[in-house]
């Protein structure tokens, strides 16, 4: 389980009735209204007024704490309704998988990371990396989960995962100090709610390595008794 398991689950037993439940249809929704009032809005400011700017929050601001997240992730109408869809697709079997309060918690940790590297940073930033952040849990829960890549070809979640880890890794090796701690909101997100399962993964990896390793060792022992 997690790292923050038992907490979770204290937590849920208190305030889980608090949780909002489909949560990422109301996150979607927002998405679409933003998109289409973009296209009335001819001076295209209205994205830029929802984008989380430390400086403008500490004027006053405060919206651009929650806005940020109903910034459409792209412009094309043919790709936002995938990248919607997807959204759906993954924020509805997380909270299918989990439960309304923990998907709230997940989200809600993925926000305030991103804020917090916002002011930390003083940079302008959006939700990609937060939407990152719920692809790879996604992807740890259903790796085997298969899309149709351009609608023709079929490939496992895990594997798109790790092409989605790559650029990743890439800006945390090049990108200035600013780009780095940015692009650790998704991988503090995931290490949060999985170091637990990948360290347990690993601790029984190692044992079925040191198993097999002392299997054939005293079978050599044997072999060479017998001779």
């Amino acid at each position: 389980m997690a790292l923050l398991g038992k907490q979770l689950q204290q937590l849920e037993r208190k305030y889980g009735r608090f949780a909002v439940r489909n949560l990422m249809k109301y996150v979607i929704g927002a998405n679409v209204i933003v998109y289409f009032l973009s296209l009335a809005d001819r001076s295209g400011g209205l994205p830029a007024a929802l984008v989380l700017h430390p400086q403008l929050v500490l004027r006053g601001q405060i919206w651009r704490l929650v806005t940020f997240v109903a910034i459409p992730p792209v412009t094309g109408v043919l790709w936002l309704f995938f990248a919607l869809y997807f959204s759906y697709l993954v924020g509805t079997n997380l909270e299918h998988t989990w439960g309304a309060f923990k998907f709230n918690v997940y989200y809600l940790l993925g926000m305030l990371l991103t804020i917090l590297a916002a002011f930390l940073t003083g940079s302008p930033v959006g939700a990609s990396y937060l939407n990152l952040s719920l692809f790879f849990a996604f992807a740890h829960l259903y790796p085997d989960f298969e899309l149709l890549v351009y609608l023709v070809l079929p490939v496992k979640v895990k594997y798109l995962a790790l092409l989605s880890a790559a650029p990743l890794l890439f800006t945390l090796l090049t990108a200035p100090l600013a780009g780095k701690i940015i692009a650790l909101v998704p991988v503090f997100s995931y290490v949060l709610f999985f170091g637990g399962d990948l360290w347990q993964k690993t601790r029984q990896r190692n044992q079925v390595r040191e198993n097999r390793r002392r299997f054939f060792t005293e079978i050599e022992k044997a072999r060479k008794n017998k001779d």
